[in-house]
């Protein structure tokens, strides 16, 4: 900061504003490099939120919330766990390489071929059991992630 406030308060010349940039380009990754850092520095608190990321997502598709609110969203979750929806997402795709809406959807589509392969219930009331007001969402997403269709998924157990 010292050099960037040298630099604007001298007289200007032709290398003045590449000097400056460049100052300010140094600034910010040195910021880059201690935000990531946390991460390196803090791996067993970050264990821990990670575990209770997975209890927590666990219990929301075990119990009547996802009929009830749907899936939920990265602020829910965060709020939860009591950090910032960017710290979580950040901190995820470190661990993981997922982002916290990436690891939702991982766990909806666990419930669903859980759902798909132990119940009777048709495609349509599977996805409004997983919160989906629309059946076509849900056969996107699975499709989407899987690469095959719910029902298909389905009769692969058959």
């Amino acid at each position: 900061m010292k050099n960037i406030e040298t630099e604007y308060q001298s007289n200007i010349d032709n290398y003045s504003q590449d000097v400056m940039i460049s100052q300010i380009e140094l600034l910010l990754q040195y910021s880059n490099r201690f935000y990531n850092r946390q991460f390196i520095t803090r791996k067993i608190a970050n264990d821990d939120i990670l575990v209770r990321l997975e209890n927590l997502l666990s219990s929301y598709f075990n119990s009547e919330k996802i009929e009830e609110l749907g899936l939920p969203s990265v602020q829910y979750i965060s709020e939860q766990l009591h950090i910032s929806p960017n710290y979580l997402s950040d901190m995820l795709r470190t661990i993981t390489g997922q982002t916290t809406q990436q690891h939702i959807h991982n766990k909806l589509i666990e419930k669903a071929k859980e759902k798909l392969s132990t119940s009777d219930l048709s495609i349509s009331e599977i996805a409004y059991h997983l919160g989906f007001e629309y059946p076509q969402s849900f056969n996107r997403l699975f499709k989407n992630k899987t690469k095959i269709s719910p029902l298909g998924y389905r009769k692969s157990f058959n």
